[in-house]
């Protein structure tokens, strides 16, 4: 049988077969992809082949995996020589950010972009909590929509807790598999449970047994917003570890720099120090703005701090 992976607890997986009947299945012996050294080899999105194990319950072991078009990976935070995958088979990474209560740093929102760059998964910017910010961090958010759109990010600004813009969200998933990410505290089980009564029922259920108001998402899971549009959840991300991205590709990731690289002097421009480097010209002339140049010679440099 062939089903996807909607959830994933580390040993076992809650497979969606194609009648949308769930299955919960494990992994028969060790499973490694060729090329990936992750602490997980499967994640929520994969596509697997799995068969029945027990006749009188919806058991199953998983037989194989198809290939994936694409996945999203991280630094895993227990072994940092391993990566960890996020999600697979996308159509677009979503990140939920917020100026305010938290304050989702530049340096974290440009290591989301370049991780979704390098993996060619276009990307979108979220800015939650619009009722936090005073006219100050408004003129702020808006300086950040023109830096980050030019570049082909969309950005939305919206407010869950006043449900301001959750039909423009709503309709932004609209018949795509998303991937909801950010720190935690952004808002992003406020908003998944505006959208989505199948993830606003889970949550209600887990709030219940555990008696608190709130839900902390622990594992990532695939959620239906209608028949044609699903959303992943993935727990709140503190550190946005890059993983496997080499010193002279880092400005490919970057579209402003992109667009630039074959204008430099040399072939293998760093972009920091060379002369002739038309990336750091185009930032002397505020043409790329000194924060996307900030964030690359950070991770340029292995700086691994969210900023």
């Amino acid at each position: 049988m062939r089903g996807r992976i909607i959830k994933s607890t580390g040993s076992w997986y809650e497979v969606e077969d194609e009648k949308r009947q769930r299955w919960s299945c494990r992994l028969r012996g060790k499973f490694k992809i060729a090329g990936l050294k992750v602490t997980n080899p499967l994640a929520v999105g994969d596509w697997v082949i799995f068969e029945q194990e027990d006749k009188d319950e919806k058991q199953g072991v998983i037989k194989d995996i198809e290939p994936r078009e694409n996945y999203i990976i991280r630094r895993s935070i227990k072994n940092r020589h391993q990566g960890h995958i996020i999600a697979a088979n996308i159509d677009q990474a979503v990140l939920i950010a917020t100026l305010a209560m938290p304050r989702t740093s530049l340096g974290f929102i440009d290591r989301f972009l370049v991780t979704a760059e390098s993996f060619r998964i276009p990307a979108v910017l979220v800015f939650n909590k619009k009722d936090l910010l005073d006219e100050d961090g408004l003129q702020y958010l808006e300086q950040l929509r023109q830096v980050y759109e030019p570049l082909g990010y969309p950005c939305h600004v919206l407010s869950a807790q006043q449900e301001e813009g959750i039909k423009q969200f709503r309709e932004m998933l609209q018949g795509k598999l998303s991937l909801l990410s950010g720190h935690s505290g952004v808002g992003k089980s406020t908003l998944l449970n505006a959208i989505s009564p199948e993830a606003a029922q889970k949550t209600g259920e887990v709030s219940a047994f555990a008696s608190k108001g709130t839900h902390t998402t622990t594992f990532a899971e695939m959620f239906a917003i209608d028949e044609d549009s699903r959303v992943i959840d993935t727990p709140g991300i503190k550190e946005l570890g890059l993983i496997d991205m080499e010193e002279d590709t880092m400005g490919h990731y970057f579209p402003e720099m992109r667009e630039l690289i074959g204008e430099c002097r040399f072939h293998d421009c760093t972009h920091i120090h060379e002369p002739g480097c038309a990336v750091v010209e185009a930032v002397k002339a505020e043409e790329i703005a000194l924060s996307r140049y900030e964030s690359y010679m950070s991770m340029l440099l292995g700086d691994d701090s969210h900023r």
